[in-house]
């Protein structure tokens, strides 16, 4: 039986050489599959074409937008995800739900060899190859364009001699990688990180500067998930996709950064993730009425833990998944609403409401009806700083 093996495939210029390559290079039998995680661009049947149309004997294209927000994205607005503080995890997030439908894919057609078009530089061929070995640790995986040093040039000449029919000209001079959680943008002029970005690099988000009305919104939360907008029950993918529009309108979740990618050195990117940041920014302010201060400090440092751990591949991670569930569990009573004004680049919040709440008015409110006894100030201030007390004595008398 002739060896198959399973493709990640974009429908763009490397992976449609890599079917022919592969083919050409290993005899095996190439299945191409395809995920939408909410990329946009050409119709998945037309991609699902392109890699038959470039030798594919299968092509699988999967609609995985509900399953990529529900599964993946929730579970970073849980986490209040942010890479150095600043980026979402846009790429990191799409990457393992892909994974899964490609170990998948090798499973129904007895692959044993899982490909994809990633280059040696960057943080996603350890998200791809990790994340499988942890799913399937008898795959084994192929990589041509970091192990072959498949440049573009030789590509565009490997598709010409073959007459593949895609696209060769027109190139970018950005490399970018988008889904419905927002849209990462590198290279060309970015490199040189004196320059700043010009408008035209933008398509999630409109220039913040520009004149326009403010826009308030209600998000709904249940358990740390979004679930209704200004009272309309949403799913998570729709909350998502219409913040996108809505905060985009805004040019919120801008994002300009240079970043400790995880091979060891840092890359200027730019981002943009305007529901992303809008939800993570209301999913936060909420935690902070709901949720009890000694479990909103831990939880601070878990955050960082499980976004370092997402950001360099280990969804699938031992870690990961303890992680995961005192994430959830944090969350329980993260319920309620936050009002926000959505205007000139930024999400400002402007009210929150919770049956869960853990503000209590009364003991709060310096007027009439406070109901706390500040007579226990005096005597809980002197044990709390005793042992200060103590070693200032010491250290004074020597």
């Amino acid at each position: 039986m002739t060896e198959r093996v399973v493709l990640a495939y974009s429908g763009g210029l490397d992976t449609s050489v890599c079917i022919g390559w592969i083919a050409e290079a290993t005899g095996a039998e190439v299945v191409a599959v395809a995920v939408d995680v909410g990329q946009g661009g050409e119709d998945l049947d037309v991609i699902r074409e392109r890699a038959l149309a470039c030798g594919a004997v299968e092509a699988e294209v999967v609609d995985a937008r509900d399953e990529f927000a529900e599964g993946y994205c929730l579970p970073a607005i849980r986490a209040n995800a942010l890479y150095m503080d600043r980026y979402p995890l846009v790429s990191a997030l799409s990457r393992p739900v892909i994974v899964e439908h490609l170990v998948a894919a090798a499973r129904r057609h007895d692959a044993g060899v899982v490909a994809h078009g990633c280059t040696g530089k960057g943080n996603d061929q350890v998200r791809f190859e990790a994340g499988i070995a942890s799913l399937a640790p008898d795959l084994t995986c192929l990589a041509p364009v970091r192990d072959h040093a498949m440049t573009r040039d030789k590509a565009i000449a490997f598709a010409e001699e073959k007459g593949l029919p895609i696209a060769t000209t027109g190139k970018s001079p950005y490399s970018i990688d988008q889904n419905v959680f927002g849209r990462a943008v590198e290279t060309g002029f970015l490199e040189d990180i004196w320059n700043g970005p010009v408008e035209d690099l933008y398509e999630y988000t409109r220039d913040p500067a520009a004149p326009r009305g403010a826009d308030e919104v209600v998000i709904t939360f249940d358990k740390g998930a979004p679930v209704a907008l200004d009272g309309r029950p949403v799913t998570v993918l729709q909350a998502v996709v219409e913040l996108n529009e809505r905060a985009g309108a805004q040019g919120i979740g801008r994002i300009d950064m240079v970043e400790d990618r995880l091979v060891g050195i840092k890359s200027r990117e730019v981002y943009e993730a305007p529901g992303a940041m809008a939800l993570i920014t209301a999913h936060r302010e909420l935690e902070s009425v709901t949720v009890e201060r000694e479990l909103a400090r831990f939880k601070r440092g878990v955050e960082q833990r499980w976004t370092e751990l997402v950001y360099d591949g280990l969804w699938f991670s031992p870690l990961k998944r303890a992680l995961d569930g005192f994430v959830n569990e944090a969350n329980e009573h993260v319920c309620g609403d936050i009002r926000m004004t959505l205007h000139g680049g930024r999400a400002v919040v402007t009210g929150r409401r919770s049956e869960r709440s853990l503000y209590d008015f009364d003991l709060a409110t310096y007027d009439t009806g406070d109901t706390f006894d500040q007579s226990m100030a005096k005597g809980f201030i002197e044990i709390f700083g005793l042992s200060g007390k103590i070693a200032a004595k010491r250290d004074l008398t020597r």
